[in-house]
C-alpha cells in the first residue's frame, strides 16, 4: 500500500513537472511572438487547467488580424478568468482605434476592468453614433495633472471646439499641470487660452529647468494671468527643492499678484515647508487665508500641526478636510486625540468608539485609548472550513490555475488570477480559500484571502508565523523582538521567499543587495555571493542582523527602526522633531507616504503579532513611544555605516 501511495505521488509530480514545462515553453514563445512553436505546443495543454492561457496567447499574437468570429469565440467562454477580459480590453483598443464602433459597442459593456483609455473609445463611439447626445463624463478626465492617453484627444477636441470644455476648465487643468510639474501638458493647454491671457509658451520651459534664474529676470508689472501662472509654477517649482529660497523671491514679487493668487502661492508654500518638516509650515498655511487646499494639502496642515503640538490647530485642519477625507481613520483618531488635548473627553469618546472596531494601526489606537484592553482584542475563530468545503474550492479551475502558476514562480499571473477567484467571496470562503492558499505554502495568498474579511475572521491566518523554527536562533542572536521581526517581514513580503521588489531587494526580508554585501562583509562571510540572498536561512541571518544594526542606531526604538529599514538610517534621523515626539506623531509626519503607511503597518502588525505569540504585555502606544528631539550627537550617524 505505501509503495503504490509513493508511486502515485511521482506520478502526479512527473505530470505536474511535464505540464509545467510545456506552459513555461509556450510562456516563452509568445514573449517570442513565436506563432509556429506556440501553435505546436498548445495541443499538449488542451486538458490543462491553463489552456485558457495558452488560448489567449495565440490569440494576442495575431489579434490585429484575426476574424471576429474567433475573438468573440473566446469572449464567450463560459470561465471566470482574468485573460477573458484582458483579451477584451486589448481587442476594444483595436476596434477603438480603427474605429469599428458597431463592434465597439457591442462588447464594451461586457468589460470589467476599465482605464482611461477605454473610456475615452467609449466616448468618441458615442460622439460617432450619438452626435447630439452630451459627454457629460468628460469632467473628471479633463480635471487632472495627467496626460490622458491618445484615445482622449478627439473628444477633447470637439468638447473645446462646442465650449463644452469652458476657458475657466483650460485654466484649471492648466493649474493643475503646473502643480503636477506636467510641462508637456502645461505647453499644450496654453495653446488653447484666450488672447488676453496668452504668453510666450516657451517661458514653461524655461521656469520649469531654472526656477530660480527665471524668477530673477521676470517682470510682472504688466503681467497677465497667463504671465502669472507661469511665475507661480517656477515659484511652486523652487518651492520643492528649497521653500526658503522660493520665499525669498516671493517677497520681491508678491505685489503683482492679487490676493486670491497670493493665497493659494501660500498654500503650496505651507505644503512643501510642512513636507520638509520646517516650523514655518504653519504660519505659511495661515498666510494662505481661506484658499480651498487639496486632500495632501489640509493633509499635512494637519501633519505640520501635530508636529507643533498644537491641537487646536489640528481640529480645526480636520473639520476644514471635505466629508470624505474626514472619514479616513487617521483623521478620525486625531481629530478625537485633539478633543482628549483640548479637554473634551466625552466627544472624543464618540469618535474613539467605532474607530476601535476597525483592524488597523488607528484602530488600535482607538481601543488603547477608550482602556478596554491593553491591545485591541482578537476575535476568536468563528469558522473552520470542513473537508468538503477545501475540497469543493479546490476543485475550482482558478484555484487550480493559481496553484499552477504559483508552482512556476509566476508571481504576478498568479496575483491577478486570485484576486479573481476571490472577488466576490463571503466570509465563509475567503477563509476557505485562505486555508488552502496556507496547505500548498502559498502564505502571501493565504494573508490576503484573510485580510478580506467583514465579520467572520480568522487572526491566525492573517498574521501567519511560517519559519519559526528557522528564526529563533537569529532572533535570540541579535536579541530581537520576535513580534517586530514577524512584523516587519509580513510587510516586506508576506512570507514569499522568491519576492523581489522593483528596486532589486529580495528574499523575506527584502533586503537589497548592497546591504546584504554590507551585511556579509560585518559578519565575515568570505563565501557570500549575490544569489546567496534569495537563500531561505542567509535571507533570515542578514536581515535580522540588519534589524538590530538599524535599531541599535535608533535607540532602540522599532517605530524609527521601522523607518531606518525602509528609507534608510539617515532619513530616519532627520525625521525627529525639534522637540520630542509620540511616536504615532513621528509615524505620522514621515514624508515619504509608501514608508509612512509602511511604518504604521509594520507596527499595527507587531502588537497583533504579539498578542499571537502571547507576548502582548505592551500596548501600541507603548511600543511606539517618544522618539527624542534632534541633536547634534543623535544626526550623527556612526562612521561604519553603509
Amino acid at each position: 500500500m505505501r509503495f503504490l501511495l509513493c508511486l502515485l505521488l511521482c506520478c502526479t509530480a512527473t505530470a505536474y513537472a511535464d505540464a509545467d514545462a510545456d506552459f513555461l515553453a509556450a510562456r516563452t514563445a509568445y514573449l517570442a511572438g513565436n506563432v509556429a512553436k506556440l501553435d505546436s505546443i498548445a495541443p499538449r495543454l488542451k486538458k490543462s487547467p491553463l489552456e485558457i492561457y495558452v488560448s489567449y496567447f495565440q490569440l494576442r499574437l495575431q489579434l490585429d488580424t484575426l476574424p471576429t468570429v474567433k475573438v468573440k469565440a473566446f469572449l464567450a467562454r463560459p470561465e471566470d478568468n482574468p485573460v477573458i477580459d484582458r483579451l477584451r480590453r486589448e481587442w476594444l483598443k483595436v476596434l477603438g482605434g480603427k474605429q469599428q464602433w458597431a463592434l465597439f459597442n457591442g462588447e464594451y459593456p461586457r468589460l470589467i476592468k476599465e482605464d482611461a483609455e477605454l473610456t475615452c473609445y467609449a466616448l468618441q463611439a458615442r460622439h460617432a453614433t450619438q452626435p447630439d447626445r452630451p459627454l457629460d463624463e468628460l469632467g473628471e478626465l479633463w480635471l487632472t495633472g495627467k496626460s490622458q492617453p491618445d484615445s482622449c484627444g478627439p473628444v477633447f477636441d470637439a468638447a473645446l471646439d462646442s465650449g463644452l470644455i469652458s476657458s475657466e476648465m483650460v485654466w484649471q487643468r492648466l493649474r493643475l499641470s503646473f502643480e503636477a510639474g506636467n510641462v508637456s501638458l502645461a505647453k499644450r493647454l496654453a495653446e488653447h487660452l484666450a488672447s488676453p491671457h496668452q504668453f510666450p509658451i516657451e517661458s514653461i520651459g524655461s521656469a520649469a529647468s531654472d526656477p530660480d534664474r527665471y524668477l530673477s529676470k521676470v517682470k510682472l508689472d504688466k503681467a497677465n494671468d497667463g504671465q502669472r501662472a507661469v511665475a507661480l509654477f517656477a515659484l511652486q517649482r523652487l518651492a520643492k527643492q528649497s521653500s526658503d529660497i522660493a520665499f525669498a523671491h516671493w517677497v520681491k514679487i508678491a505685489a503683482y499678484f492679487p490676493v486670491s493668487e497670493q493665497h493659494y502661492f501660500y498654500s503650496w508654500l505651507g505644503y512643501e515647508a510642512a513636507r520638509d518638516q520646517e516650523p514655518h509650515a504653519l504660519p505659511w498655511y495661515r498666510a494662505a487665508g481661506n484658499a480651498p487646499l487639496n486632500a495632501q494639502q489640509s493633509a499635512w496642515r494637519v501633519r505640520a500641526a501635530l508636529r507643533a503640538k498644537d491641537w487646536a490647530e489640528v481640529s480645526r485642519s480636520i473639520n476644514n478636510m471635505d466629508a470624505m477625507q474626514q472619514r479616513d481613520p487617521a483623521w478620525r483618531y486625531w481629530k478625537a486625540r485633539a478633543l482628549t488635548e483640548q479637554g473634551h473627553p466625552a466627544e472624543a469618546m464618540q469618535l474613539f468608539a467605532p474607530l476601535s472596531k476597525e483592524f488597523n494601526f488607528y484602530g488600535q489606537l482607538a481601543n488603547e485609548e477608550l482602556a478596554t484592553s491593553p491591545i485591541m482584542g482578537i476575535t476568536p475563530v468563528t469558522y473552520t472550513p470542513t473537508t468538503q468545503d477545501i475540497a469543493t474550492m479546490s476543485a475550482l479551475p482558478g484555484v487550480q490555475r493559481t496553484i499552477a502558476l504559483y508552482r512556476m514562480d509566476l508571481r504576478v499571473d498568479a496575483l491577478e488570477e486570485w484576486r479573481w477567484v476571490v472577488r466576490n467571496l463571503n466570509d465563509k470562503e475567503l477563509l476557505t480559500a485562505a486555508e488552502i492558499a496556507y496547505r500548498n505554502e502559498m502564505y502571501d495568498r493565504a494573508i490576503g484571502a484573510a485580510d478580506l474579511t467583514v465579520s467572520t475572521h480568522d487572526f491566525s491566518m492573517r498574521y501567519l508565523a511560517p519559519y519559526r523554527d528557522a528564526l529563533q536562533s537569529h532572533i535570540k542572536d541579535n536579541d530581537l523582538d520576535e513580534a517586530w521581526v514577524y512584523g516587519l517581514m509580513r510587510q516586506e513580503s508576506r512570507f514569499a521567499t522568491s519576492a523581489k521588489s522593483n528596486v532589486g531587494a529580495a528574499g523575506l526580508m527584502q533586503i537589497m543587495p548592497s546591504t546584504a554585501r554590507w551585511v556579509a562583509k560585518r559578519l565575515g562571510l568570505k563565501s557570500y555571493r549575490d544569489h546567496l540572498i534569495q537563500q531561505l536561512d542567509t535571507n533570515l541571518r542578514l536581515g535580522t542582523y540588519y534589524m538590530k544594526n538599524v535599531l541599535s542606531t535608533a535607540d532602540d526604538s522599532p517605530v524609527m527602526a521601522s523607518a531606518a529599514y525602509n528609507a534608510g538610517p539617515n532619513r530616519a534621523r532627520k525625521w525627529r522633531g525639534d522637540q520630542a515626539l509620540e511616536g504615532a506623531i513621528y509615524a505620522e509626519s514621515i514624508p515619504f507616504d509608501e514608508t509612512r503607511e509602511y511604518v504604521k503597518k509594520v507596527m499595527s502588525n507587531t502588537a497583533y503579532y504579539a498578542k499571537e505569540f502571547g507576548s502582548s504585555t505592551h500596548t501600541l502606544k507603548e511600543r511606539l513611544g517618544i522618539i527624542a528631539a534632534k541633536s547634534p550627537e543623535n544626526q550623527q550617524a556612526p562612521a561604519d555605516e553603509k
